[in-house]
């Protein structure tokens, strides 16, 4: 087992855990293994101490929907009120737990759900009469605000909710332990609406990127394979690292496809209030005041899938350029929203990448080509697919401009699919002249042309129903990006 992370980026090496240390609470809960990939290393907590109980009572009661099926106080608007009254600063019990890191994610998570809920109460009540957003809580009142800064700070992300640390990734029980990660046999811990029933669709979403990541393990050893077979010039060792990521992203998009069954598109925007950002959101003109923490207002982003670290490894590793766009600022600054040991070693398989060459290696052989190609097509795939969740889920059912991590709806994730798209048809037209790479991959860059020609059509027709321009810097006047 390794667990020395603070490796420099230029390294040729990263240790990546190979037991995840599941009992060890000095420890981040959040560092990269084989085993569990980007999961936490051992299942989330999700029973606080007990002088933590005034928290997790309201946490309890705060959902739409109750654990016990009866309305939360969230359903009537009486959250802010009860914060405001019964929750006092426990900012001096964090204190007695600070070295036990887990238990700090723990509360990270139930402090960033509390945070959100309070802030976008007032939200979600108009969204549910029919009305805008209007305006959120503007001040994040002492109590809530000093305790989840104190606890941000001990496990490294910011005091807001973020995808990994508190929505999808930490927010998970298993009803059976010996069960293990099945589906049917995880619940989550927190939620906003009816997430508390397991069939429901706010379970459905966050459930479905854990059963996900739950391939990370395998993505992440192809990865690792992939990139000391390119450094070492084994070109097979280096074909069955990219053979094996690819294995690992297949078993992913399938399970990403039965997001379609397990959260329906109709569901989706009441429960989605709850997980704006502050950051580029008309909810929050002015950013919101952090009580004992800042006296200037604060801006974070929202939770976001795009804050997932498996993508993100397959851009880099493969060196997919993004293009010198706004939208790719956006992406740059997503990063920041990860576990820090995630981060880490983002980092170094770019930098790893880019010093072996790695692109370059993969086509210098047509064999290692088509693997390469198989690989690009897998993450088009996922693209493909978050464009169409969030076709169906969000631009045919609110016209609200902005993603709930704070990116424009329309042009942020085309922007990241049309680079993939492009490096596809430079990998394909390389070895057009030489015979080309197999009737597979020909396959493949047929469906991709289309896929093209049908993302172009759709960004224009949202961009001409929004009034937004699909043209961005550095892209081609008159097509869609």
């Amino acid at each position: 087992m390794a667990i020395d992370t603070a490796l420099p980026s230029t390294t040729a090496t990263f240790s990546i855990l190979s037991d995840a240390l599941p009992d060890n609470t000095s420890l981040p809960a959040f560092m990269v293994s084989t085993t569990r990939g980007f999961l936490p290393r051992a299942d989330p907590i999700a029973s606080l101490p007990e002088e933590f109980k005034s928290l997790e009572s309201i946490l309890i009661a705060m959902p739409v929907k109750t654990a016990a099926g009866e309305p939360g106080l969230l359903a009537t608007g009486a959250l802010g009120g009860t914060v405001e009254r019964d929750l006092p600063d426990l900012s001096s019990e964090i204190e007695k737990y600070k070295d036990n890191l887990p238990l700090m994610n723990a509360l990270y998570r139930d402090y960033s759900f509390l945070a959100s809920a309070y802030l976008l109460e007032p939200c979600h009540l108009r969204f549910m009469k029919g009305e805008s957003y209007g305006l959120g809580r503007q001040t994040l009142p002492k109590n809530v605000a000093v305790p989840i800064a104190t606890v941000a700070a001990l496990t490294g992300f910011k005091p807001f909710m973020e995808y990994a640390g508190s929505y999808a990734l930490f927010n998970y029980r298993l009803e059976n332990p010996s069960l293990g990660l099945q589906y049917e046999n995880l619940r989550l811990i927190r939620a906003f609406e009816n997430g508390l029933d397991p069939t429901s669709s706010e379970a459905g979403f966050v459930l479905v990127h854990i059963d996900m990541v739950k391939h990370s393990g395998q993505l992440v050893e192809g990865a690792m394979a992939a990139l000391e077979g390119c450094g070492k010039g084994n070109r097979e060792q280096f074909e069955r690292g990219l053979e094996t990521v690819v294995g690992a992203l297949v078993e992913i998009n399938e399970v990403m496809d039965g997001m379609w069954k397990k959260s329906k598109p109709n569901d989706y925007t009441s429960f989605r209030t709850f997980i704006f950002g502050i950051t580029s959101q008309s909810m929050f003109p002015d950013g919101v005041i952090y009580e004992g923490v800042s006296e200037e207002a604060l801006s974070f982003r929202g939770e976001s899938g795009a804050n997932d670290s498996m993508i993100p490894l397959c851009d880099n590793l493969l060196e997919i350029t993004m293009p010198a766009t706004p939208l790719t600022d956006i992406l740059k600054d997503f990063r920041t929203y990860r576990p820090g040991n995630h981060r880490e070693f983002l980092e170094w398989v770019q930098h790893r990448a880019n010093t072996i060459h790695l692109k370059e290696f993969a086509l210098k052989e047509n064999s290692s080509a088509a693997f390469y190609l198989h690989a690009l097509n897998q993450v088009r795939e996922f693209r493909w697919r978050h464009w169409c969740f969030t076709r169906e889920y969000i631009l045919k059912r609110t016209s609200h401009p902005t993603a709930t991590g704070g990116s424009p709806i329309v042009t942020w994730l085309p922007n990241q699919l049309q680079a993939v798209l492009d490096l596809m048809s430079a990998v394909h037209d390389t070895f057009k002249d030489q015979g080309g790479l197999g009737s597979r991959c020909s396959s493949i860059m047929d469906a991709a042309l289309a896929q093209q020609d049908t993302l172009r059509k759709e960004v224009r027709k949202y961009c001409e129903e929004r009034n937004v321009s699909p043209v961005v810097a550095g892209g081609n006047p008159g097509r869609a990006p």
